[in-house]
């Protein structure tokens, strides 16, 4: 799961001023399906959907009680599955777009209220979300994903909340609580497995790519220890045991075997059982068992002398 804020800029992400050119933005695929003749969806929030685009950039741009000309008025969010993610969450572009609205109003935005540790729930946040289905310069068969657009202030229009804050759950001091992205992600994507059913690999996590990506050489052999211990590496070495195992079957029954057939002739253990030990892995010999005649060495005649 890529989760990501994209940083304010002075384009579709400029949040100092009116959310009309994000919310336009948001909107910009539909017409694209609308004229190939398929569906498209609507604008949601934590329990409506069809919400029309000029409540959102009324209800948007009102929502800012005691914010400066310059002070952002609202964040930007993507919310973008794996494409593995997505065929967990259905089968068709309807599926995964239910089940996505349905991810974002019960675990993405709980967790994003409780991570500013000011005792705020998912009621308290003023966001809208519109599902994309297509992304430029990508490759994927699948690419659902989610667009949100969240006021800076609560619902009430009192609680200042930033995303981007550098602050951790802080007591002190003119700024309260904080924003942890890291924990975010990686109890946004616990609350994905969850919901969905997913048997998440070592290899997909938020905190195995971290590590990978930014975590200190210490820290990424342990990663790749924990890798190396995972359940798919288990899987593949049990399936190398079970090849050994019956490799090592085959070969004590073949021992057995031989040693059954050479009770009486103690002598031709050796060679007998080895033989048939060897033969697994070459073309089998000819029967040991069977009788050789013996020859007996020729005594040589003395020539006799002639006396003369």
């Amino acid at each position: 799961m890529n989760i990501d804020f994209p940083p304010p800029s002075n384009g579709v992400y400029n949040n100092a001023g009116s959310s009309r050119q994000l919310v336009n933005y948001m909107e910009h695929e539909d017409m694209e399906r609308m004229e190939q003749g398929i569906y498209t969806e609507s604008f949601f929030n934590l329990t409506d959907n069809n919400i029309y685009k000029s409540q959102i950039i009324t209800d948007i741009d009102g929502n800012i009680g005691q914010l400066l000309k310059t002070d952002a008025k609202f964040y930007a969010i993507h919310v973008s599955p794996s494409e593995k993610e997505l065929r967990a969450m259905g089968t068709t572009e309807q599926e995964q777009a239910e089940a996505m609205k349905w991810y974002i109003r019960t675990v993405f935005i709980p967790e994003y209220a409780k991570n500013f540790n000011k005792g705020l729930s998912a009621e308290d946040i003023k966001f809208y979300g519109k599902i994309h289905f297509n992304r430029d310069r990508s490759n994927n068969e699948l690419n659902m994903h989610c667009h949100l657009i969240v006021s800076r202030k609560d619902q009430s229009n009192k609680v200042k909340i930033s995303p981007l804050t550098n602050h951790r759950n802080t007591k002190k001091g003119a700024i309260k609580g904080g924003f942890n992205r890291t924990t975010l992600f990686e109890n946004a994507e616990k609350g994905f497995d969850k919901l969905f059913g997913y048997n998440r690999q070592l290899q997909e996590t938020f905190e195995y790519c971290n590590t990978m990506k930014n975590g200190s050489i210490t820290d990424q052999l342990k990663m790749q220890e924990r890798e190396l211990n995972s359940p798919a590496i288990h899987s593949i070495t049990e399936k190398k045991d079970a090849v050994d195992t019956t490799i090592h079957q085959q070969i004590s029954t073949s021992i057995n075997q031989s040693s059954d057939k050479a009770v009486n002739q103690p002598s031709d253990l050796l060679g007998s059982g080895l033989g048939s030990v060897f033969s697994i892995f070459s073309p089998e010999p000819s029967n040991l068992n069977e009788e050789q005649p013996i020859k007996l060495p020729q005594k040589k005649k003395k020539r006799q002398r002639r006396i003369g």
